[in-house]
């Protein structure tokens, strides 16, 4: 009685001693096509070049094998998984919530914030809290999110027009340039600046710290690159 007992499927192709057939139709170390060989002669001939002899077609008959160095290959591959990676631009909503009545200083401190976001290519959901006698008067969050629509108008838009859920109101703003034209512009501006930096080992500490601060933006833009497969929403409150 046939019986499964789970475990994982290597994806991994077949190498050297691990091949098993007969004969391969070998193909050279810059791609010139050998022919059908024995599979003790392609070993002897990738042990000559200091190579491995890698299955690459396995479904072929006979099955199609390479002389290269596998190593090597690996770590090319493994690289250029991370740069598409890093070219993937995936959609994040960010939070800020404020109160009606928000004091002058931490509203300007807040759209700061969105200022931020929306420069990064984040879509930003506003949240207008209200409390107490706060929930009679709607009109107070109203106009406090056209407000902040107006001041950050350069960068964003209304993509979804406030609407009252429970004791708060909501609107989301998206951003007028995409993800990843965001990216790229904090990846050259982080460039220019480790340049200007070589080029005068002179520069202030308060500038330095500004470059410190701008490679942990680009870092959590890569690693939210690699792990979202769908929008996320991210908490942003000060």
């Amino acid at each position: 009685m046939w019986c499964y007992r789970g475990g994982s499927i290597s994806t991994e192709p077949r190498i050297n001693d691990r091949i098993r057939v007969p004969e391969v139709r070998l193909v050279g170390p810059s791609g010139e096509q050998v022919g059908i060989v024995p599979l003790a002669k392609a070993l002897e001939l990738a042990q000559e070049y200091d190579l491995d002899l890698v299955e690459v077609a396995a479904s072929a008959r006979p099955p199609v094998c390479k002389l290269m160095d596998y190593g090597k290959f690996k770590y090319e591959s493994a690289m250029k998984a991370r740069e598409a990676r890093k070219n993937q631009a995936h959609t994040v909503i960010k939070e800020m919530k404020l109160r009606p009545k928000i004091d002058p200083h931490d509203y300007d401190t807040k759209k700061g914030h969105v200022v931020r976001f929306l420069k990064q290519g984040d879509k930003v959901k506003i949240t207008i809290m209200f409390r107490g006698r706060e929930q009679s008067r709607p009109e107070l969050g109203y106009r406090l999110l056209q407000r902040l629509a107006s001041d950050v108008e350069d960068l964003g838009f209304i993509e979804s027009n406030p609407k009252q859920d429970g004791r708060n109101m909501i609107m989301v703003l998206g951003p007028h340039k995409k993800k990843t034209e965001a990216m790229a512009e904090a990846r050259e501006a982080q460039a220019a600046r480790k340049a200007e930096a070589k080029a005068n080992p002179g520069k202030s500490q308060n500038a330095a710290e500004s470059d410190e601060v701008d490679e942990d933006m680009v870092d959590d833009v890569d690693i939210a690159e690699e792990t979202a497969e769908a929008p996320a929403e991210a908490s942003a409150e000060v």
